[in-house]
């Protein structure tokens, strides 16, 4: 039994991941959804956020997508994302930054168009900020897992 599949994680700019992967956690537009070998196919709109892909050799990567489409196969997902960003790679003082612009332009908002742009790089960096979170996170309970064992 095949117990991993191929992803394909692709931008505008490049394909930023390819490789066999034994299963995904991804921000979908209905929920949360985890993609294992042989998941139903399906094709759906997912929003900002994150995939979390965990490898066949154990190692774990996270993925920042600004949104985009998914499409699973049986042994192959693909997704489609106008932007792509390792986790490792954010810039946290330039999305802190770009995080308070928005909300400055929601308070002083002149008209819609303004104000839904602005909400829209608000939600972005939100989900920046949680990718980076999340990434020190894991990294805490990665050292303290191995200061355990020595």
């Amino acid at each position: 039994m095949i117990s991993s599949f191929k992803l394909d994680v692709v931008s505008v700019e490049l394909k930023i991941f390819s490789n066999t992967v034994q299963s995904i956690q991804v921000s979908g537009s209905e929920g949360e959804l985890g993609i294992r070998p042989y998941h139903a196919p399906i094709l759906t709109t997912i929003k900002p956020g994150m995939v979390r892909i965990f490898q066949q050799n154990g190692e774990r990567e996270i993925i920042y997508l600004s949104g985009g489409i998914l499409e699973a196969h049986r042994n192959a997902v693909i997704i489609l994302a106008d932007t792509a960003i390792r986790g490792h790679d954010l810039d946290e003082e330039h999305i802190l930054h770009a995080q308070q612009q928005a909300i400055e332009t929601i308070k002083k908002h002149h008209n819609d168009i303004d104000l839904l742009k602005a909400s829209i790089e608000l939600t972005k960096a939100l989900a920046q900020l949680r990718v980076i979170d999340l990434i020190k996170k894991e990294n805490i309970n990665i050292k303290n897992l191995s200061n355990n064992h020595q």
